[in-house]
C-alpha cells in the first residue's frame, strides 16, 4: 500500500467539491497544488486588472476582494483537513496570527508527512493497495 499524490486539476477540483469541509483529512499534493492555483490565479488577477485599472482602483480593489472571498472557505477547509491528516486539530490554524513565528510553525505543520495510519480525523487520504 501507498499514498499517490494527487494531481494538480484533481486537488482544485476536490477543495471546490469540499467547499466549506472541515472534516477529513487531505494529503500535502492536494494542499499545496491548491496553494498554487490560488496563487498564480491571485497574481494574474492582479497583472492583469492593476495594469488595465490601475492598483490603486476600486475596480481593482472589488476583483481582488472576490477572488478572495471566493476561494477563503475551500482554503481554510482544506487548512484544517491537511491539519488533520498530520493529527493535530484544525484549529492549529490560529497560530497564522502570530507574526513570523506562528507562521513558521503553521508552515511546518503543513509540510510534514501524512500520518500512515488512520487517526481520529479518518482514514489516510489517497492510499492505493
Amino acid at each position: 500500500m501507498y499514498q499517490y499524490q494527487v494531481s494538480f486539476s484533481e486537488a482544485i477540483s476536490r477543495a471546490f467539491n469540499k467547499y466549506c469541509c472541515f472534516t477529513g483529512r487531505a494529503s500535502r499534493s492536494e494542499y499545496w497544488w491548491f496553494a498554487l492555483f490560488c496563487a498564480i490565479i491571485g497574481w494574474a488577477l492582479g497583472i492583469v486588472f492593476g495594469l488595465t485599472f490601475g492598483s490603486d482602483s476600486l475596480a481593482y480593489r472589488c476583483i481582488a476582494g472576490l477572488w478572495n472571498l471566493a476561494v477563503f472557505l475551500p482554503s481554510l477547509g482544506l487548512m484544517f483537513r491537511r491539519l488533520h491528516d498530520t493529527g493535530r486539530s484544525g484549529w492549529n490554524w490560529c497560530w497564522s496570527f502570530l507574526p513570523v513565528i506562528g507562521w513558521i510553525i503553521l508552515i511546518i505543520y503543513l509540510c510534514q508527512d501524512s500520518q500512515m495510519t488512520d487517526n481520529q480525523y479518518g482514514p489516510v487520504p489517497n492510499m492505493r493497495v
